[in-house]
């Protein structure tokens, strides 16, 4: 029989004798509100109270200098990795960020990317920059757009790093024309492809010369250099060149340069303060490569044994985590060949418009322009978890304001109402393309009409989706809004391990935006948060033999969604360790617990428990949900609680159905069948009860609370009946024009 438990009680938090005393000094206020957003916007709208989540999911569009055209540059940039199009006049090539990794070679042993701390994103390339961090801020190869246009009277390169602390030690070369062999790119780049010609750039200066003869072609180009948007602009003119309406093949690389010997910076084994280190067997000294539109994708499904855990991917053999393996591998034969674009000066010169380079649906890696300039390049000191160099604000390793996310985006028709979004937050050690490719990305997002699957980096594999890393997700939806038509209706949440953490977190924090949540082997938040789930079904996956968030706190778990009286799918897979679920990469359960849920943004019975401990510093308090709003708590130190029941709906809440133990099995994966206990928390049927004007609330260490009238479907009149441990001021928004004398209604509770 399976175990059945009654449905637990919530806490009042205050004596009888105390409200009695205490509502004598309650003060009930009235105020006006407009809405706060326009219908029909990708992001959530309500008609009074707070906007769900944080103030930065509606932020104006940020700019970042690297996206900014000045002078002859006109066209939007495309935004996509990996992708090439034909805008106003101009071919532009965007490549990935922080894939600047160079060949795979033998391993710098002082390569401060470390295998340790991204254990589940390792790079396979294996180039380290030179330590002097201020000048190279272990970045300043990192190509993030290439451009060609067509002059009157010369071709006109950009190019846009990511990293630019010092102008003179960056380089790169473009290969121009076709050649029935290949030639070595000069100055020691290591590196050979087809080419007639070859452009050189380091800093402010230029060289043109014949791929076959090596001879310096004149007139010199022209370069000018702009180090706040980190970009460079040549110019090559006709007397020296001239592509005229032909099409033209390119190739094109990035690496440092070496002012003193006039070479590319060439590396070594170990890294030295003025050497790269990690060398391939060819030497190469490029550590990024354009055009590389074809750069394989992670694999997750794989039936192989596994050399971090058992079965599934071999994460490092597999070094498609950053996009850069076919680079790498190429880099370390030293032929670049492969990757090329073939340039049409004619479509340059008639000004067409093409973008069927660039993809639309399947698995994307985009850049956006985050909210936050956080400094330039990458910090690997600036850890963010504890027991490293944690930090009251942390900023994460990935500093710039160009940031990358992952998306898959369903291939069928958009929606009436716009596709559905699923949040899904990578682990510890892991990165944004941590599900690229995956049956979990296809799975969730292919279900019933469509929904998109966007996969933030949070700056790196150890934000605990706190601080910068938190504030990626709510910059990351904001962007995906600007450029897909979404339903704020249908919005859902999920992440693995430090992801299913971060689940739990932003799921109780920010209540309002979710529909569904699946945290997976995610460490619980606090027993109080769950109570925040209230109307946000959960599913959880668990390992029962999983050696990082173990039984007990998969336990811990269970536990608390009981006592909160949510409903709480808990699936225990045994055997079953902590990459288990993640490697079988079968998700059609949890697609079907998705399904098209909308979210309850005007439900009839809000609990929200405010713990000030988890305000965050960059994402502000979190100190609204649903239709309550503007709480405060009367000692600041301590976590408060707030439980209101709207009457107007003619229900009373569901009750909790008896405990339902299942044994089952989970097949279709690469483990083929996973077994798993499954205990199952779900409601009855909500009772009827009489309509009324009228609110239930119960406050603990609650001082105010402003409550949007018309959501909570109740009159700025509505009768107020108050179990509360303290002076409580209730403030009621969404009136409108009403005039009408508002009585104070207010009977002790006992």
């Amino acid at each position: 029989m399976p175990e059945t438990r009654p449905r637990p009680a919530l806490p009042t938090g205050g004596t009888v004798a105390a409200v009695a005393a205490l509502l004598v000094m309650m003060l009930i206020s009235w105020a006006m509100s407009a809405p706060a957003a326009a219908s029909g916007s990708s992001l959530p709208t309500v008609s009074a109270g707070a906007r769900p989540g944080p103030a930065l999911l509606y932020a104006g569009p940020a700019s970042a200098p690297q996206l900014q055209n000045t002078g002859i540059w006109k066209a939007p940039p495309i935004l996509v990795s990996g992708a090439e199009a034909y805008r106003d006049g101009e071919f532009l090539y965007q490549d990935f960020l922080y894939d600047d990794h160079g060949g795979a070679g033998v391993p710098d042993p002082t390569d401060p990317f470390s295998p340790a701390s991204n254990l589940f994103s390792p790079d396979h390339g294996t180039l380290t920059y030179p330590t002097n961090a201020a000048v190279y801020g272990n970045n300043a190869a990192d190509l993030v757009e290439f451009r060609v246009k067509r002059l009157a009277d010369a071709t006109a390169f950009r190019v846009t790093m990511n990293t630019m602390l010092d102008a003179s030690v960056a380089a790169f070369t473009v290969a121009i024309g076709d050649s029935p062999v290949e030639y070595a790119w000069p100055f020691g780049a290591g590196v050979s492809s087809p080419a007639q010609y070859f452009l050189t750039v380091h800093g402010s200066t230029g060289v043109l010369t014949n791929a076959v003869t090596g001879a310096v072609i004149a007139p010199a180009p022209s370069i000018s250099v702009d180090p706040v948007r980190r970009q460079i602009q040549v110019l090559v003119s006709h007397a020296a060149w001239n592509p005229g309406s032909s099409t033209v093949r390119m190739s094109m690389g990035t690496g440092l340069w070496d002012g003193s010997a006039n070479s590319y910076l060439q590396p070594g084994q170990v890294a030295s303060a003025t050497q790269p280190g990690g060398a391939s067997q060819d030497n190469e000294a490029i550590f990024n490569l354009a055009f590389r539109d074809t750069e394989r994708l992670p694999v997750i499904y794989a039936c192989c044994s596994n050399t971090i855990a058992e079965g599934g991917v071999q994460v490092k053999e597999d070094g498609s985590w950053w996009r850069e393996r076919d680079q790498a591998d190429a880099l370390a034969n030293g032929d670049v060949s492969q990757f090329n674009a073939e340039v049409d000066f004619g479509k340059l010169t008639r000004k067409v418009n093409n973008d069927s380079g660039v993809p639309r649906t399947g698995n994307i890696d985009r850049i956006y322009a985050t909210h936050f300039n956080l400094g330039q390049g990458v910090d690997y000191n600036d850890t963010c978890l504890a027991g490293s160099t944690a930090q009251t604000v942390c900023t994460g390793r990935y500093l710039g304001q160009l940031q990358p996310y992952a998306l898959y985006v369903p291939a069928k028709p958009v929606p009436h109402q716009g596709f559905g979004l699923v949040i899904s937050m990578h682990g510890l050690s892991a990165n944004y393309n941590e599900f690229l490719g995956s049956h979990e990305a296809e799975q969730l997002a292919d279900r019933g009409s469509g929904s998109i699957v966007a996969s933030p980096e949070g700056r790196g594999p150890d934000g605990d989706w706190a601080n910068y890393a938190g504030a990626d997700v709510f910059d990351m939806w904001n962007d995906i809004a600007r450029h897909y038509r979404l339903n704020p209706n249908i919005t859902d949440v999920t992440g693995y391990s430090m992801g299913g953490g971060g689940t739990y977190t932003l799921g109780s924090e920010w209540p309002d935006l979710w529909g569904r949540a699946f945290p997976i082997v995610g460490p619980p938040s606090s027993a109080g948060s769950f109570a925040n789930f209230r109307n946000i079904p959960v599913l959880a996956w668990y390992g029962q033999n999983d050696e990082l968030v173990g039984p007990e706190m998969s336990e811990q778990a269970f536990v608390n969604a009981d006592q909160a009286g949510i409903r709480y799918d808990h699936w225990l897979f045994t055997p079953a360790g902590h990459v288990t679920e993640g490697n079988n990469d079968e998700y059609a359960p949890a697609a079907a617990f998705f399904g098209e849920a909308t979210v309850d943004r005007n439900p009839a019975h809000v609990t929200y428990y405010y713990d000030p401990s988890t305000n965050d510093p960059v994402l502000g308090p979190a100190d609204h949900a649903y239709w309550l709003s503007s709480i405060v708590l009367r000692n600041p130190a301590s976590a408060g609680k707030l439980d209101v029941r709207s009457l107007a709906g003619g229900y009373g809440d569901p009750p909790v159905e008896p405990l339902q133990i299942g044994y089952h099995v989970l097949y279709g994966g690469s483990h083929v069948a996973i077994p798993y206990q499954e205990r199952t928390i779900s409601w009855g049927q909500a009772p009827p009860e009489a309509r009324a004007d009228e609110l239930v609330i119960n406050a603990t260490n609650i001082s105010a609370v402003t409550i949007a009238a018309p959501r909570a479907g109740v009159s700025c009149a509505a009768k107020l009946v108050i179990t509360t441990d303290g002076p409580l001021h209730v403030s009621f928004t969404g009136c409108g024009g009403a005039t009408n004398r508002l009585q104070r209604r207010v009977r002790q509770a006992g």
